[in-house]
């Protein structure tokens, strides 16, 4: 999936909870961005392994919001929200295609890498590939609930990450001629 499909995921988990808390509104929304974001920054590394915890950062998320809800201050909402953000992207990696640039010519059968287990996750292709047709869709629909409960900056950022999956889903297919060879 999107890197921006991972962002609106971690917005509209927190939507609601902003919605009844709107004193916290900004920082579950910048753990929300870092956190959808944060995994990826692997891809110049052992892209879905050496940053993506499907299994094991739910260890860290849950300890994280239960912490938050305890002794709620702007920097446990945001880091617990973070933590949960960035569990849901590589959770979720396992539900689209693999890691490949080109998946519809070089399938892989590695999603996302567990860490628990020493395995990789084989991937479900529900989304079949990052920046298919429906990736851009599910990221809009899920934009949607963050365009209700966020303004200002936040509603900015959302609409400007929307342009970019449309963007991206229309030039996906003719990206892998462009992207350099270090980066697949």
């Amino acid at each position: 999936m999107m890197a921006t499909t991972h962002v609106f995921t971690g917005l509209a988990v927190v939507a609601p909870v902003a919605a009844l808390a709107p004193e916290f509104a900004v920082p579950l929304a910048v753990g929300a961005i870092l956190g959808g974001l944060a995994p990826d920054f692997d891809l110049v590394f052992a892209h879905r392994r050496t940053l993506h915890f499907p299994v094991a950062g739910v260890a860290l998320a849950v300890p994280a919001v239960a912490f938050a809800v305890a002794f709620p201050s702007s920097v446990a909402v945001a880091l617990a929200t973070f933590a949960v953000a960035a569990w849901l992207h590589a959770a979720s990696d396992a539900l689209g295609g693999g890691p490949e640039m080109d998946p519809w010519n070089d399938r892989s059968e590695r999603a996302v890498y567990d860490h628990v287990r020493s395995r990789w996750i084989r991937p479900r292709r529900w989304i079949r590939y990052d920046g298919a047709p429906e990736d851009a869709a599910l990221a809009v629909a899920l934009a949607v609930p963050a365009l209700i409960v966020f303004d200002g900056w936040i509603s900015a950022v959302v609409v400007g990450g929307i342009a970019v999956s449309l963007a991206y889903a229309l030039l996906r297919r003719r990206l892998v001629a462009w992207v350099p060879d270090w980066l697949e």
